[in-house]
């Protein structure tokens, strides 16, 4: 039986680059949503037709939804990690991780 080689573990400087790089996209994703609500908020759909003003106010919500979850979830990903780069700097982290 074949023993298969031992996976080295993340370090902090992963969990540290892996926040960084979350938060920037989180703070790109922001700017995405200020510009979509600040575009909507200068240029309102209105059709006199009734079906396609109900589709453009779908599409506009789901524009605005999108945007603000993906800067949510950016956000809190970037959290995650960074507590996890505090928790890898604490004493006893390597023998928490050892344990099943």
């Amino acid at each position: 039986m074949a023993s298969s080689p031992k996976r080295q573990r993340k370090g902090p400087l992963s969990f540290l680059s892996g926040s960084l790089t979350s938060f920037g996209l989180g703070w790109l994703a922001l700017q995405l949503a200020q510009r979509i609500v600040g575009y909507y908020a200068e240029h309102p759909p209105h059709y006199d037709v009734r079906f396609a003003q109900s589709i453009a106010v779908f599409m506009k919500t789901l524009f605005v939804g999108m945007s603000f979850l993906a800067t949510f979830t950016f956000a809190f990903v970037g959290i995650g990690l960074f507590l996890t780069f505090v928790r890898s700097l604490l004493p006893g982290w390597s023998e928490a991780e050892q344990t099943p």
